[in-house]
Formats: C-alpha cells, sequence, structure tokens
C-alpha cells in the first residue's frame, strides 16, 4: 500500500480525517481544497456516538474536547425580544447539554484535524479538480491550474456540491433532495453581550429565522439565519455577495435583532449560505473514484449528524482500504455495506426533525425539539482494522 496513491478533494472534516488515516496505513495522499487555506468560520458542529471512539483512536479526542464551544443554555424571543423559552438542559444547536457529545467550531475541528494527520499529507489548496479521466491503471486528473498527476484513487470529500460527484457521476440535479429551507451562517460581534449562551427567534408565520450563540470566550457570536422556501432557489453558490443578497431581502422586515445581524453579515468575511438538503445516491463510488462524506451521502444540518458521518465515513474508508489490500473494488463495497444503515437513520432522522419544526410553526407542538439521538448515532460499531 506504500505506493498506492490517493487524491483526496476537500479539506473541511471528512477529507482531513481521511487524509490521517489513509497517511497512518501508509498510503500516499494528497488533499486539493479549492479555498486558498483552511476555511474559516461555519457553523458549529457535533462530534457524537461513534464519531467520539474514531476521534479518541487518533488521538485528538482531549484537544477536541478542550475547544469544544461551552453552553450554559439557551432562550427563545419573540419579536420584540421578549423571553417566550428558556432551557439550561439543552440547546438548539447541541442538543443536551448533560451528554457526552462535544459541540465544537467547524474550523476550529478542521484545524484539529489537519494536524493531526501531520507533515506526511501533501495540501495543495487554492486548486481543484477540472477533469476526471479513468483507466484499469489510475485515474488521470486535470486540475484546474493546468497541472496534470495520475492517481490510483480519487475520493471526493467535497461537500454537498461536490465537484467529484459531478464529474464522476453527473449532474448534481440527479442526487440532491431539497428540505425547504436555506440556511446562513456568519460571525458578528457579541452586542448582546450573551456568557455561554444562545438566543434563537422564530420569525411568525415561518419555522425558520435565527439566532446567535456566544463563542470564542463570548468575545464573537456565530450567527444563523434561515428561512423556507419550498422550491430550490437558482443562484450560484460559489457568488457570496448575490448570497447576502438573498438572505437580506427573505429576511427584509423581520424582528427581534434580525436587522442588526444582516447588518454585520454585508462585511462578514466568512459567510456560509446553502440549501437544506439531501443526497442520496445508489452507489458511493464509481471505478476508482469514491464519496465520502456530505458528498456521497449528506443528512442536511437538520440531522445534527453529517460531521460525525463523515469523521466515521473517513475511519470506515480507510479501514477497508487498508484491509483489502488496496483493492478498491472490495473496498468500497465494504465501506458501503459497513455505512449505509447509519446514513439511511441519521438522514430519516432530519426529516424527523423537519417534522417537528414545522409543527412548532404550525402550532401543533410547543417547542421545536430535536429528536433525543439515542441509538440512532450509536448506529454503527467502530470495528478494527
Amino acid at each position: 500500500m506504500k505506493n498506492t496513491t490517493v487524491l483526496v478533494s476537500g479539506a473541511s472534516v471528512g477529507g482531513p480525517a481521511l487524509a490521517y488515516w489513509l497517511n497512518r496505513y501508509g498510503f500516499a495522499v494528497t488533499v486539493v481544497e479549492v479555498s486558498p487555506g483552511l476555511r474559516a468560520g461555519g457553523q458549529a458542529v457535533d462530534v457524537r456516538g461513534p464519531a467520539l471512539e474514531v476521534a479518541e483512536r487518533m488521538g485528538v479526542l482531549e484537544r477536541i474536547r478542550a475547544q469544544r464551544v461551552e453552553m450554559r443554555g439557551m432562550s427563545m424571543v419573540d419579536g420584540d425580544g421578549a423571553e417566550l423559552y428558556r432551557s439550561e438542559e439543552h440547546t438548539l444547536t447541541g442538543g443536551d447539554l448533560g451528554s457526552a457529545d462535544i459541540e465544537i467550531l467547524r474550523d476550529d475541528l478542521a484545524r484539529t484535524l489537519v494536524d493531526a494527520a501531520g507533515d506526511g499529507v501533501e495540501y495543495l489548496f487554492g486548486d481543484s479538480i477540472a477533469g476526471l479521466e479513468q483507466d484499469a491503471d489510475g485515474v488521470r486528473v486535470i486540475f484546474q491550474s493546468g497541472t496534470v498527476r495520475t492517481f490510483d484513487l480519487v475520493v471526493g470529500a467535497d461537500g454537498l456540491h461536490s465537484n467529484t460527484r459531478r464529474l464522476a457521476f453527473g449532474p448534481e440535479r440527479d442526487y440532491i433532495t431539497h428540505l425547504g429551507t436555506y440556511l446562513a451562517v456568519w460571525t458578528a460581534p457579541n452586542f448582546l453581550g450573551l456568557d455561554r449562551w444562545q438566543v434563537f427567534h422564530q420569525v411568525p408565520g415561518s419555522s425558520w429565522g435565527g439566532g446567535v450563540m456566544s463563542v470564542r470566550g463570548n468575545e464573537e457570536v456565530r450567527v444563523y439565519l434561515g428561512f423556507e422556501s419550498e422550491r430550490p432557489i437558482d443562484y450560484d453558490y460559489r457568488d457570496t455577495a448575490a448570497q447576502k443578497r438573498i438572505m437580506a431581502d427573505a429576511l427584509a422586515g423581520a424582528g427581534w435583532v434580525i436587522p442588526k445581524l444582516l447588518d454585520a453579515m454585508r462585511g462578514a468575511g466568512d459567510f456560509h449560505f446553502d440549501s437544506m438538503a439531501q443526497i442520496h445516491m445508489d452507489s458511493w463510488s464509481n471505478g476508482r473514484v469514491v464519496l465520502l462524506g456530505d458528498a456521497g451521502y449528506c443528512g442536511s444540518p437538520l440531522s445534527g449528524q453529517g460531521t460525525s458521518m463523515a469523521m466515521v465515513g473517513a475511519y470506515v474508508l480507510a479501514g477497508e482500504l487498508k484491509a483489502a489490500g488496496g483493492d478498491h473494488r472490495a473496498a468500497f463495497a465494504n465501506y458501503e455495506r459497513e455505512l449505509r444503515g447509519y446514513v439511511a437513520a441519521n438522514q430519516e432522522l432530519a426529516l424527523t426533525n423537519k417534522a417537528r419544526v414545522e409543527a412548532q410553526r404550525d402550532g401543533t407542538a410547543e417547542t421545536a425539539d430535536f429528536q433525543d439521538f439515542g441509538e440512532i448515532v450509536n448506529g454503527i460499531r467502530v470495528k478494527d482494522y
């Protein structure tokens, strides 16, 4: 396996986690990332269930725990800021505060995983895959920069709008399911003076609105704003300015402090915007190309499980490649066999949570609490490889 070369597209969570394991098992790993460096910002994500065991096996569990987002609780407020509901037992973003789960900022987790992988992994920042040509011996990769290299295997860990998936499997429309909501996340000053607390406001007549959570020692907040749209919106997911206009138009006239949050959005350099959506595929591999995490089986933020699925998926994919001695056909088949049930349960969880939020909007439920993850997050055994 020492001579087996693997190109991984994407350096968020799944890509660096996979790079760690492949490098440990003796594969030669290159990671390509379209951003000029590790991307800043992003929402707080959750490491749960089997992903905690994967993190422990990587030797990063204590470092992740030390960087966890510390929350004392949450409030729901009306359009005037009057408190409607509060809890010191759970939060909207992280769930049960007494659980073993770790909530951590996405960019902190990504940096931790990249550092863990070490110097043995090659990173190509500011580049992307422009073309793939497979044959019996490998994959000829044409990079956007004009460089051409051949790898034994290619892994797409490049998110919901995976370029690798498009090149190897066909257009996104064949695999994506829109869940009726758009969400944006960015950083703003903590002008509310929150102390390890999060506050959310639901726009009347909608299942969405927005909120903030204090982070980084209460020095700043991560903002979450969303709106409903049953029909997918046609937009360029690389055009940040256009996405900000979409958010501003959708939430014009909203109450609470949403106008101030939108003002902060206009100058935010770490703005992220996307559809709540899922990816469903009959197969996660095509020849020597395989997909990992959101690229192959996005559950949407409504599942609360995207990060855990990516970390567990990386561990299983690398482990099966090791177990198969680099035989990608056997490894990819076993990867899917191990992971399919876990993925399906977590994608179903997102639909359950969507229904709960809509029930709260329609007045048939008092709160929009997400489902207790229970057995779902533990629905896969972390094997030894």
